[in-house]
């Protein structure tokens, strides 16, 4: 599990010091995306309730958002992997930054084939969380869930992600 973790926290490293120019047409300077306008992205996410891995999001005109996470690694004979899916509702949205409340759920496996060794592969989160632009077109985001795993455990958890919009 430890090769996973090093592998994501290289992943954001690397994909935060990218300087490949985007094949998209940018909003001019203090313009961001405007609340009737549809917005996607593509990045990183990391969180215990909705997915680990490469994430697509999607930002419905007006102030509902969703998000598709899903990440794959195979060490050995050991299999990882997890799909999650994320509704956001926005609270708080301008130009620079926005606040919603989220809820989502994710399935997670590890294990040999056809053998997953998690004693709680489900989990649902229910949050809130802010995200903030620190680039042109890139994000930051962070969150706050309270993770329910099918063991009967809950947490409250934080879960991170780094998105590129095209506007």
């Amino acid at each position: 599990m430890t090769t996973m973790r090093t592998l994501i926290l290289v992943s954001l490293l690397l994909a935060g010091v990218s300087t490949l120019p985007g094949q998209v047409v940018m909003p001019e300077k203090g313009q961001g995306p405007g609340l009737r306008q549809s917005v996607y992205g593509l990045g990183l996410f990391g969180g215990p309730a909705t997915g680990i891995g490469l994430s697509f999001r999607h930002h419905l005109p007006g102030a509902l958002s969703y998000q598709i996470t899903g990440g794959i690694i195979k060490v050995d004979d050991k299999l990882s992997s997890d799909i999650g899916a994320e509704v956001q509702y926005d609270l708080i949205r301008g130009t620079p930054a926005r606040f919603y409340i989220a809820g989502g759920t994710g399935y997670y496996y590890s294990g040999k084939t056809s053998n997953n060794e998690l004693s709680a592969p489900w989990r649902l989160g229910l949050g809130i969380g802010g995200e903030v632009a620190v680039g042109s077109g890139v994000h930051a985001l962070a969150e706050v869930m309270f993770t329910y795993f099918t063991d009967g455990t809950v947490l409250p958890l934080p879960q991170v992600g780094f998105y590129y919009y095209f506007f």
